[in-house]
């Protein structure tokens, strides 16, 4: 009776939440790769030839209207120009040898990724009904979740044995119809229920602020205070920029140092990464004081309290990059085999209602 009525709730959970499911499923193999291919759409054409040494950071702003950027870049390749992003105007690159603006890259494939993310998000509806989409995709997240531990339950056969396992470890040739589709559901589930159980629930703090919660409930840790600090009047002094870029490029493996030019306080902030810019755990913030160059802070992710370890790993989990690109391309296939999972769980009610049809 239990496996019954888990059967029918699996069924009818599936055939309620399978079409946002199967959408958020396929731009979710659309976006597997989605930072390699802006960056190598973007700063691909403006790859740079290396020189003798580079020129100050300083060297940018005089006279080229750019102090007034929001981010700048620099990566410790010797072919990456600086990216300077100045928000709504756009992202611009610099050669990091002579300090000469060489460009800035088509925003086609960014604003192609960000619409694709809009679907998988709120399903691309205007700002107005946005919370309305978050809350049918957030509903169809938490759905799936559920439908991965009720199906992982109704896999398993009445008779545990090889036997009984074979039929459903692997795809079978030579079937159609009902039978394909019911090997192919089974056995698509079967090795992708993990990847699918982590990438899914990774998504619920991000769809739901009890979901947020609880991660530093369960972890008994203090939840982060938004920053209440007023930005500094007037504009900061860029003196002792180069001198203070020089202690965050001192940190051993870096492969992208990023900073604010009018940040939230006083003092020089960069942000440094040792990894390929989705691994939260490789990621530090250095604080330099603005005048004495006094290292004031470096916050390096094994520091975070528990919950805010585990929040960030999970946010970049729900992606894969947290596990590098080897987990990207898994978070991919597992999207894809979430696709199929959809569609040959719709075909397989859709045959058992003309089925029932036909009795009656």
């Amino acid at each position: 009776m239990f496996r019954k009525i888990l059967f029918w709730s699996h069924l009818s959970l599936g055939v309620a939440c399978s079409l946002i499911i199967l959408l958020m499923s396929l731009t979710g193999v659309l976006l597997t790769y989605e930072r390699q291919i802006i960056a190598r759409a973007e700063r691909g054409p403006w790859q740079v030839k290396p020189t003798a040494g580079r020129a100050p950071l300083l060297a940018l702003f005089p006279g080229n209207g750019l102090l007034a950027s929001d981010t700048i870049t620099v990566r410790s390749s010797p072919t990456e120009p600086i990216e300077l992003n100045l928000g709504k105007k756009g992202v611009f690159f610099v050669d990091p040898y002579n300090a000469t603006l060489l460009g800035s890259p088509k925003k086609s494939t960014r604003e192609f990724f960000n619409q694709l993310r809009a679907w998988h998000r709120w399903l691309s509806l205007p700002a107005g009904n946005r919370p309305l989409g978050k809350a049918i995709t957030g509903a169809s997240t938490l759905a799936f979740v559920i439908l991965i531990l009720s199906g992982l339950y109704l896999w398993l056969p009445r008779v545990f044995s090889l036997q009984h396992l074979r039929p459903i470890l692997w795809f079978r040739s030579g079937l159609s119809g009902r039978a394909r589709d019911f090997n192919w559901h089974n056995t698509l589930g079967f090795w992708a229920a993990l990847p699918l159980f982590f990438i899914a629930l990774s998504a619920l703090p991000i769809s739901y602020a009890w979901a947020n919660g609880l991660i530093y409930t369960v972890t008994r840790s203090e939840e982060p205070k938004p920053d209440s600090t007023p930005p500094p009047q007037g504009p900061a002094s860029l003196y002792h920029l180069d001198r203070a870029f020089a202690l965050a490029a001192s940190e051993p493996g870096w492969q992208a140092i990023s900073f604010r030019f009018g940040g939230p306080t006083d003092n020089f902030v960069f942000n440094i990464d040792r990894g390929d810019g989705g691994q939260p755990q490789l990621k530090s913030t250095l604080t330099v004081d603005r005048e004495t160059l006094a290292i004031l802070r470096h916050d390096r992710f094994s520091q975070l309290n528990t919950g805010r370890r585990v929040r960030l790993f999970s946010r970049f989990l729900h992606t894969g990059e947290s596990l590098g690109l080897a987990g990207q391309t898994l978070a991919g296939v597992a999207s894809a085999a979430a696709v199929l999972l959809a569609i040959t769980g719709l075909t397989l009610s859709w045959r058992r209602f003309t089925a029932w049809r036909r009795r009656g």
